[in-house]
Parts: structure tokens; sequence; C-alpha cells
């Protein structure tokens, strides 16, 4: 069985008959797990293990777990540094801000990895304009350049974990004042007015990031959809312009931004043709239904291909990782970086 385009989550801390039979599905090729589903260490690794055990090749399982406000696990987990702060650092000491970002993207992916979890949804690339409430300080910086070069250094500490890196939110969320998780911004730019958006997939992109997640936010002056259901933004500029052969994902299909766009197979079906690889679906476990019944979609071997390369790779169970130099390197970094900030990053010094 091949891996299908549909994300969808899971119930609780253990899978439902329910759940089963929805991961069973063919349309079905990852889970994205989410606060409700952690306990502790140990339940959080029987339910990825159950997961990865429903059908063979395993699902993947992913998490929005960057650190700061955006942390599905908490308890038994390191207290992980918001991106922000970690260009607050880069703007103290250059060196030092790229080191950090380079140990803390290992932490993460290490902590995860001991756990059986795939993939993270990180790092968050948007560029901080100061205006949008939602990426805030999820952005590393405002200057794209900065945020070039912690996102690699991040990328690569969680390659050195075992982890696949997606970089997020293509072309770049942060210029709009809306949420797209309750409406879809508009951003009046047109494909010149982003560049510094874009810089930073191009840089991670010639380093070989592997997977990118693409916004519901809506560029009128370059296509008609939102970036995560267009044709041109997905395979004329992603795919042909910036030449990224790994993974695409949308956003979540059911954010409010997606939701302008007819029902939720309608959506589907834009972004499977849009060029996107992977369609999480969350919180909304009729709709996952409905996709399942009614989205008429035969599976593309190359979609399959670029999924199974995010799959994590071989790590260090919880004990052994906590007991190693690195883990106790990482700490020493960590508890660094929550110390007060010797400045503040403002327009002025960006």
């Amino acid at each position: 069985m091949t891996l299908g385009p549909l994300m969808v989550d899971v119930a609780g801390l253990e899978l439902t008959p329910e759940d089963r039979d929805v991961l069973r599905h063919p349309l079905v090729g990852s889970v994205i797990l989410f606060t409700r589903n952690y306990e502790n260490s140990e339940q959080l690794r029987r339910l990825v293990a159950d997961i990865h055990a429903v059908r063979s090749p395993a699902l993947l399982v992913a998490v929005d777990q960057e650190g700061g406000r955006v942390q599905r696990f908490r308890p038994e987990f390191s207290k992980l540094p918001p991106p922000r702060r970690i260009g607050h650092e880069f703007d103290i000491d250059p060196r030092h801000g790229v080191t950090l970002a380079r140990s803390m993207g290992w932490l993460m992916a290490a902590e995860l990895r001991a756990h059986g979890i795939d993939l993270s949804f990180a790092p968050c690339v948007d560029l901080d304009y100061g205006v949008s409430e939602v990426i805030g300080d999820r952005a590393f910086h405002a200057r794209p350049e900065a945020v070039a070069q912690l996102a690699l250094a991040y990328m690569q500490g969680m390659k050195d974990a075992g982890m696949a890196a997606t970089a997020k939110h293509f072309p770049g969320h942060g210029a709009v004042v809306a949420d797209s998780h309750q409406s879809l911004p508009v951003d009046r730019r047109d494909w010149d007015g982003i560049a510094d958006d874009v810089l930073p997939y191009r840089r991670l992109i010639a380093n070989g990031i592997p997977g990118v997640m693409v916004a519901h936010v809506l560029f009128p002056n370059v296509d008609s959809k939102p970036a995560s259901l267009s044709r041109r933004w997905v395979q004329n500029a992603l795919r042909e312009e910036l030449r990224f052969e790994g993974a695409i994902f949308t956003d979540d299909l059911s954010m409010g931004g997606a939701k302008e766009y007819g029902d939720v197979v309608a959506r589907a079906s834009a972004a499977l043709e849009a060029g996107c690889d992977v369609l999480p679906v969350c919180n909304d476990r009729a709709s996952v239904e409905t996709l399942l019944d009614e989205l008429e979609h035969e599976i593309d071997p190359s979609a399959h291909l670029r999924l199974v390369r995010m799959r994590g790779r071989a790590a260090p169970e919880r004990e052994e990782l906590l007991a190693g130099a690195d883990w106790r390197g990482a700490q020493e970094m960590l508890a660094r970086s929550a110390q007060p900030p010797a400045l503040k990053l403002t327009a002025g010094n960006a």
C-alpha cells in the first residue's frame, strides 16, 4: 500500500477503533498529533508505535514543535525558546546565534525522534515585519539574510538528529495582519515585491531542504487563489522557479483561510491539482470522512516517494538520549538562552 495525500489527526491518548479504520484508508499517508494526544513520555511512545503498526509502509507521524508558543509536548520535554530569541542571540553574536539555532534544531528533533515521531513542521522562516500576531516571535528575525542563516543551521541540527525539516509558510505569512487560522490574509505585493520573503527558501532549497509548507495567503497580484491552492505558486514558483524537489504540504485545509474556496473536497482537489503532496485536515473528523468517501485521486508514485523520504532516521531512545553528551551540551545552550536577552530586537537594529 502506498502513502496517500491526507494527513489526519486522532482522538486522544490511544487509538480508537474509529481512528484505526480511518488510518487504514489508502488516501491517508500521515498523522499529526496535538496536545490532547500527549500525557507523558511513555504514553506518547506507545501511541506513535501503534500508529506506525497500523499498516505497511508505516504512516508518518508529525507534530508542531517549534518552541515558544508552538510546542505541543511540554512535560518531560525541553522547554524550547521561541525562534525570535535565537534571533536576539544572533544580533549579539552571529556565530553564537547560528550555533544556538543548530543546537535547538537538534534538541527539538532528537527528543521527538526518541519517541518515534518522524517530523516536526519547522523551521518557520517568515520574516518578522512586526504586523502578524500569529507569526510574531515564531519568526527568527526581520532581515532575510539572518533568517536564512538561522533556518539553515536549524535545518542542519534537525538532520543531525535524524529528522527532515519543513520550512513554512511559503511564500510568506509575516507581512499580513490577518490570521489564516481564522480568515484569508491578503498580501498585495507581486512576485518581485516578496523577494526578501523568498530568499530563505532559495537558500534552504539550495541546501536540500526536504519539505515546504504552503500558506493560505492570497496574493491577488500573482493569482486569484491562495498560495496553497495555486498552481502558479506551487508548480511555477516553487517547483520550476525555485527548483524545489521535496515534499510540499499545504497548511491545514480546515483553517479559515482555505474555507472561502469551496467545501473540503473542492479545497483538497484544488490543492492536489496545484501540485501539493500532503493535505493536513485537522480537528474536523467529519471533513476527513467526507474526503475518504468522495475525494477522487489516483495516488502519484512520485508524491509517495517524496513522503517516504520525510521518514525519520534511526535514533537513540529517550533514556540513551538523556544520558548523552550531546543532550547535556544542548541543555547548557538552552539554559543560556533562557536568561533575559541583552538587547531588544527593533526595526532600528534589524
